[in-house]
């Protein structure tokens, strides 16, 4: 699993990294964006359910637009990579068990 974890993550970097390289994609962009953007859809996801199945592609194409370059503004720090970590942890299947 870690292995995979650390593939995934290699490859977000590179994906943000040639985005970036085609001038099309922020500057102040991180691959922790990433990260977030998948977790703030999942609550979408999660939120939405069978009422409204398709509201996930409005907001993924609204955080597909801010990302665009030029900037327009500046970006709060990125989160540290183990706070995410520990945070979809938290919010992952695991936590749901200990939960119910």
């Amino acid at each position: 699993m870690e292995r995979r974890r650390n593939e995934a993550c290699e490859g977000t970097v590179e994906l943000v990294g040639r985005a970036k390289a085609t001038g099309r994609l922020r500057e102040d962009f991180d691959s922790s964006d990433l990260v977030l953007l998948h977790m703030a859809n999942a609550g979408v996801v999660n939120a939405t359910g069978d009422a409204a199945p398709d509201a996930w592609r409005r907001v993924v194409a609204l955080f597909i637009q801010s990302f665009e370059a030029p900037a327009r503004g500046t970006l709060p720090a990125s989160t540290e990579h183990d706070a995410l970590c520990r945070a979809m942890l938290r919010a992952g299947p695991a936590a749901d068990a200990r939960t119910n």
